[in-house]
């Protein structure tokens, strides 16, 4: 079992916590992100985003960044969103999220933006 990686995080140090599946690996490049929404999309999943102060980010409820982009099948508006989000809360965590209208529940979750942690 010596081959297991081990996370060093903590609650005290906010920069070593993880946050949704990809927090445990690299920042994803611009391309990996539109590839994760394309994803998102080609499922049917409605895309969402949420925002955060990093002290807050383990908390259940996020705030929600306007409504849930029902529908919505257009990967650079949905980009589009993300930013105008993280310009409006440069600060804040921003995570995206697809819907699944079929089983009521989150498809995919992953936080795009990371926020300045004091």
């Amino acid at each position: 079992m010596s081959d297991v990686q081990d996370y060093k995080s903590s609650l005290s140090d906010t920069t070593s916590r993880k946050f949704e599946t990809f927090s445990y690996l690299p920042p994803m490049t611009a391309e990996q992100t539109r590839a994760q929404i394309e994803y998102i999309v080609s499922k049917g999943w409605n895309p969402g985003i949420e925002h955060t102060e990093p002290q807050n980010a383990r908390s259940n409820y996020w705030y929600m960044w306007k409504l849930p982009m029902f529908g919505e099948t257009d990967v650079d508006a949905i980009l589009a969103e993300i930013e105008n989000c993280h310009k409006a809360h440069p600060d804040n965590h921003v995570r995206l999220i697809g819907f699944d209208n079929f089983k009521q529940s989150a498809g995919a979750s992953m936080v795009i933006y990371r926020g300045k942690t004091v």
